[in-house]
């Protein structure tokens, strides 16, 4: 079964503009959902004997597989911790968490914007099973640099589409705008979601 694009109910945002959003959300993510439906289904029929890892029409494939799989997952997880009405400040184990790793929600905070400077695509506070902490990563591309064992509780587009209309090329007013419309109450539903999983290395000493 094909692929269907999420509908996000998201206006009114505090300086991301209606039209930022509807453009992004309806042209360019439901485009990524097309493209992952395009490349599952070339899959089915590709010859897999030529497959090669100079080029083939296979290697091609699987690569883009994973760049249009991730985003449309990284888009639906931005949008849906995107809201005009949401809670403004994380609050119990999300917030104890932040305030652990970072020393303070501030240093937590001024390590996320300078990961939304130096990322080329995505910023995403993560949390590592490798260690059970929460990590702020930087991807400059959907399926690049994009670390294992780790589940997204808060994810930042900081690709040039995000924000371009509202802001041209100007990326800290974006990241500013970004921080007064995060959605608390999804990251910590995201975070409960995970909690209780033990990190790989507790496993492996189990």
């Amino acid at each position: 079964m094909a692929h269907q694009p999420r509908k996000f109910n998201i206006k009114g945002l505090d300086g991301i503009s209606d039209n930022q959003i509807s453009q992004h959300m309806d042209i360019l993510y439901v485009g990524y959902v097309n493209k992952l439906n395009e490349v599952e289904e070339r899959l089915k029929t590709v010859d897999r004997s030529k497959a090669n890892q100079v080029f083939s029409d296979f290697r091609a494939l699987k690569s883009d597989e994973t760049f249009a799989l991730n985003g449309v997952i990284l888009h639906e997880l931005y949008f849906e911790n995107l809201s005009a009405k949401g809670e403004k400040k994380p609050s119990g184990k999300l917030a104890d968490l932040l305030a652990r790793e970072f020393s303070s929600f501030e240093k937590w905070q001024e390590d996320f914007k300078a990961c939304g400077m130096a990322a080329r695509g995505w910023v995403i506070v993560g949390h590592c099973f490798y260690d059970g902490k929460l990590h702020n990563y930087c991807l400059d591309t959907h399926n690049f640099n994009v670390p294992s064992c780790v589940t997204p509780v808060l994810v930042m587009d900081v690709y040039e589409h995000a924000y371009v209309i509202d802001y041209g090329v100007k990326r800290p007013p974006y990241l500013d705008a970004f921080m007064k419309n995060i959605d608390w109450s999804v990251c910590q539903k995201r975070l409960s979601s995970i909690e209780g999983g033990k990190s790989i290395m507790q496993m492996a000493a189990s």
